[in-house]
This record gives C-alpha cells, sequence and structure tokens, in this order.
C-alpha cells in the first residue's frame, strides 16, 4: 500500500476516534471501556504476530519499556482522554493533541540532548496563544461558575487533556527504547497495549469499578471501531509510515487530525465555534505546521538512527 494511502488511512481514523470516544461514555466507567478496547486490540495483534510465527516471549529488558510505553500511552494517557471527555467537546481535545508536536523535542531534549530551535520555541508562543483563544471563554465561564459555587468540571477536563497529552509524548519517547531492543512493531505493541490494560483493568478494581457488558449497540460500534481500526490499523499504518518516510514527515498527521475532529464535532455534536475560536485553532494548527518545516537537526535521536538504518 502506498504512502499517501496509509497518510490518508491514519488520519481518517484518528480524525474520528476522538468523536467515537463518546459513543462509549455513559454505560461503564470510562477505564473500564479502555480495557475492553484494548484488550481487543492486544488480543488481535497477538493472533496477528502468531499467524505470522513470531515468538511471543520477549526478554525482560525489552518488557520493562514496553510496560512503561503501555502504561504511560494506553493507560494514563487514555484515562485522561476518556475522562475529559465527559466535560469537553471531542474537537477540543483532538486540538490540544496538537501540543504533543511541542512537548517530543523538549523530552527528546531532556533524554537525548536533542537541540531546541528559535523556530520550535516562536512557534510554541503561537501555538499557545491559539491555545488560550480557543479555551478563553469556556475558562471565563467555568471560573465564574466556581466564583458562584458551581463545579468548573470544564477546568477538570481541560487539565486531564493535557495529562493525557503529555503522557502520550513520554509513550512515544519510551518507544525509542523499545525499538532500540526489537524491531517487530506489531509484537512490542501488542505487549504496550497488553501492560496498559493490565494496568488500567487494576485502576478500576481498585476505585470498585463494574465490569459489565452494556446492551446499546452504538457503544459496540464503536468499541470495535476503536479497537481495531482506531488501535490496529491506524497505529499499524503509522508505524509503516515512520519506516518509510521517517518520524519528521509522518507527525503531519497531528496536524490534519483535528481539523478532520473539529469538522465531525460541528456534524455530529453540534459544536458551533465562534470567531476567537476559529482563529484560535487556525493558530494552533499553523503553527505546528510551521515548527514541522523546519529542517531536521543535525543531531538525531537515536530512533530515528535506527529508522534510517533499518
Amino acid at each position: 500500500m502506498s504512502s499517501p494511502i496509509l497518510f490518508a488511512i491514519a488520519c481518517l481514523i484518528w480524525g474520528s476516534t476522538f468523536w467515537a470516544i463518546t459513543l462509549q461514555l455513559g454505560d461503564v466507567a470510562p477505564a473500564v471501556s479502555i480495557v475492553y478496547r484494548f484488550g481487543l486490540a492486544s488480543a488481535t495483534l497477538f493472533a496477528w504476530c502468531l499467524l505470522r510465527g513470531d515468538r511471543l516471549r520477549m526478554p525482560w529488558k525489552v518488557q520493562r519499556w514496553m510496560m512503561l510505553q503501555g502504561v504511560a500511552t494506553f493507560a494514563i494517557s487514555y484515562v485522561c482522554t476518556y475522562t475529559s471527555e465527559q466535560y469537553l467537546v471531542s474537537a477540543l481535545v483532538a486540538v490540544l493533541f496538537v501540543l504533543m508536536v511541542f512537548w517530543t523535542p523538549i523530552c527528546n531534549r531532556l533524554m537525548f540532548g536533542t537541540p531546541l530551535t528559535w523556530r520550535m520555541w516562536n512557534a510554541a508562543a503561537v501555538s499557545i496563544c491559539g491555545v488560550i483563544l480557543l479555551f478563553y471563554q469556556p475558562i471565563h465561564h467555568a471560573w465564574k461558575d466556581i466564583l458562584s459555587g458551581g463545579s468548573g468540571h470544564f477546568l477538570l477536563g481541560l487539565g486531564l487533556a493535557l495529562c493525557a497529552t503529555v503522557a502520550s509524548t513520554i509513550g512515544n519517547v519510551v518507544v525509542v527504547k523499545v525499538r532500540e531492543e526489537s524491531s517487530n512493531v506489531f509484537l512490542t505493541m501488542a505487549w504496550a497495549m497488553f501492560w496498559g490494560t493490565v494496568a488500567v483493568a487494576c485502576w478500576a478494581l481498585l476505585n470498585g469499578q463494574e465490569f459489565r457488558l452494556p446492551s446499546r449497540p452504538s457503544y459496540w460500534a464503536g468499541l470495535i471501531y476503536l479497537s481495531l481500526f482506531g488501535s490496529v490499523i491506524a497505529f499499524g499504518a503509522y508505524f509503516t509510515l515512520i519506516h518509510r518516510i521517517g518520524s519528521q514527515k509522518a507527525v503531519y498527521i497531528g496536524v490534519v487530525t483535528p481539523v478532520i475532529s473539529v469538522l465531525l464535532s460541528i456534524q455530529l455534536e453540534h459544536y458551533r465555534p465562534g470567531a476567537m475560536e476559529w482563529f484560535g485553532m487556525v493558530l494552533c494548527l499553523s503553527s505546528v505546521a510551521w515548527a514541522l518545516k523546519a529542517p531536521s537537526p543535525a543531531k538525531s535521536t537515536p530512533l530515528e538512527s535506527n529508522l534510517e538504518a533499518s
């Protein structure tokens, strides 16, 4: 399958998953839905690896990094994402994930010493201004609600969504260590999703959350779509693109998906952004696109070196 088709598949699927998550809200606790989603996804990936004749067992040296990746990417990030969408429109959560483009080079700087350019800092400043414009009115209303004795759930949702972006970024950086130990993308994905599922299941049990099977057809439609398309196919397309065109170009998916999410929210969630919100989204997305056009630094991360060699 050609790279443009893989790119389109990842963008269309991930652009719609933020809305698809709303189909799973309300029937069971968010953590339970996450257990169902990634339990099914990891089982599918393990089955695929068995069909390919892969040996599923991996040494502890690799497992510890996959455990960390799973807890960050498929546990903390998704628990925060699902919970935040109880209070925020899915499109707003999707736009916040654009900030991962800036969190990632900062993490790479801390872990690998990769230099940060002035272009990235300027683009980050513009993007933050865009996010402020995007959320100014809801935050203002939420703050007034808190002062008048309300709950301010919007601010809770915003904080959880930001935590989700940071956790996802940490998980992406840990992938560097996973790739140093194993080049089997699908098997390492299966194990990471498995460990993430175990972590969320333990969290749900400790909090006394009930594991039951919802009867609503839309819930099961959302579960199958998120597990097979959003978790298996989209991640498979993304990692294949990284092998072919490199992470610097593949990350453009993160610029396109929020646009699709906003359009879906307008159509399906009756989201009606005003002029300030539209301008904030344009600032945020354009600053990310500008940052991504910057030439790659001379010093590459271990992940990029491995990809170039493979």
